[in-house]
């Protein structure tokens, strides 16, 4: 394929390992797979953050004292996990983490990462977040083609919050706003999202191969009448209430006389680890609570049934590697497992008697195979697959940047489509002219001094300093 028609995917997204949430994870593999056949170009933009950050941040006390030591961590992660040679590009952006949020967030105009010469394709991980404050160049103007891809429930966390329903409903708004001006396309991973403009329901992601060998494993050692599972019922995630551990000992409690004998082993690390902890010791049942672990240790290949009452994912991870892995499945009818629903080993509940009776066949009974075909399903490959079809992109032309015309030699329609397209402008310049303001950012949440990178990010990344950096002025299209 010739150069010219080669497409550059720039993926941008909030978070990276050694973080492990799934917006680290995620976007790594997706790069990973997208630049596999080598017919396309492909650079992850990841967050760099300073050494105070990076300390509140990532586990086991990992730091960096450089992009260059970051990115080597990154790509043995990946390369430990899949069978080629990734060849893709690792950028930073400057961020800063949240404490009030638990989030990192951008600083300053992200768009500059990616030279404008190779600018095409953006995927922005997690739209909304990246853009809530976003002050620089519009994304429309300088990627030919944006794709936003919604990963987290954000209204049902806030919901959960004190005032949660007024911060939801304006939070509703702000993610429509700005994925609205922002995106030409958007991809919600399950219908447990909020609906946005321009949007389409698809799972967009595998799991790491490395758990389908293991469900292959299984697979032979149940066919040759070996003992494939000498463990009983699990459930992994971090260790807050809102990940499914309230619903869970809640329904452990209520049928503890018809669950007798069952015994739970939960593993996680969070904030609510401790509370966690005294519920399970209340119950007549074992329930072991562990500290938190990777899913791929082998620890969890024995483990027969995995549970997940959670109903605040989007597309749960661990219950894609669980299926992987042979397992039997027991979680709620929830549109977050609407993509779960085609395998025959994922035993769907619509009521707390079906939890019971599901988790008692669940242990009596073996997993169903895995054809081919469903292996196929919970891969990068058909992920990948999905994502390029989903997100409408012709992979070898790339498409015309928009032309000015004249209005009065526009037809009908076009004039109608140009109005759109005006208030689509003036909508973004008055975005941009509130996230250029610190008072009003500070009063919608964003980390003060955001606008610009502070002198310590701008060593750590190379940048100029901050007095020579030039100040972005906003121009609307015309």
């Amino acid at each position: 394929m010739s150069t010219r028609t080669r497409r550059h995917f720039a993926i941008f997204t909030t978070a990276s390992l050694p973080w492990m949430t799934g917006t680290a994870i995620n976007p790594l593999f997706r790069a990973a797979y997208l630049a596999k056949d080598g017919d396309k170009d492909v650079t992850l933009v990841i967050p760099w953050l300073c050494l105070r950050d990076q300390e509140l941040v990532y586990p086991n006390k990992i730091v960096f004292d450089s992009t260059l030591e970051h990115e080597s961590y990154v790509r043995h992660w990946i390369e430990e996990r899949i069978d080629f040679k990734p060849s893709f590009s690792i950028k930073f952006y400057p961020g800063k983490f949240s404490t009030e949020m638990r989030s990192i967030l951008p600083v300053g105009d992200i768009t500059d990462c990616i030279p404008d010469e190779v600018a095409d394709i953006a995927v922005l991980e997690e739209p909304e977040h990246l853009n809530w404050y976003h002050h620089g160049r519009r994304w429309k103007n300088k990627f030919r083609r944006v794709i936003g891809i919604v990963h987290t429930n954000y209204l049902a966390y806030v919901r959960r919050e004190k005032n949660g329903q007024v911060i939801a409903c304006f939070l509703k708004y702000a993610n429509t706003w700005v994925t609205r001006i922002y995106c030409h396309k958007i991809i919600r991973l399950s219908g447990a999202t909020q609906d946005l403009p321009r949007s389409i329901v698809c799972n967009a992601h595998g799991v790491n191969p490395k758990f389908l060998e293991v469900g292959k494993l299984k697979l032979r050692q149940l066919q040759s009448g070996e003992k494939a599972f000498t463990e009983g019922v699990y459930y992994i995630g971090k260790m807050v209430w809102s990940k499914g551990y309230r619903e869970l000992l809640d329904l452990l409690s209520k049928y503890q006389s018809k669950l007798a004998g069952l015994e739970v082993d939960l593993y996680g690390s969070g904030e609510d680890s401790d509370a966690v902890r005294e519920s399970a010791k209340r119950l007549s049942l074992v329930v072991n609570v562990h500290p938190g672990r990777d899913h791929a240790d082998p620890l969890f290949h024995e483990y027969k049934v995995f549970i997940n009452p959670s109903t605040t994912d989007v597309v749960c991870t661990t219950t894609a590697e669980a299926l992987a892995m042979g397992k039997i499945v027991i979680c709620a009818n929830h549109p977050s497992n609407e993509f779960f629903k085609q395998f025959p080993n994922c035993r769907i509940y619509n009521n707390e008697e079906e939890f019971v009776q599901l988790t008692l066949n669940a242990l009596s009974e073996q997993p169903a195979p895995l054809t081919d075909m469903q292996r196929y399903e919970l891969s990068w490959e058909a992920a990948t697959e999905r994502f390029i079809e989903a997100a409408d992109i012709n992979p070898h032309a790339p498409e015309s940047r928009t032309h000015q015309t004249s209005r009065a030699s526009l037809p009908a329609f076009m004039r109608t489509r140009r109005l759109k397209q005006n208030l689509e402008d003036a909508s973004v310049y008055l975005h941009q002219a509130l996230s250029g303001l610190e008072v009003t950012r500070r009063a919608f949440g964003a980390v003060p001094k955001t606008l610009q990178p502070d002198e310590q990010l701008c060593k750590d990344l190379g940048l100029a300093p901050p007095a020579k950096r030039r100040k972005l002025k906003f121009k609307p299209t015309t």
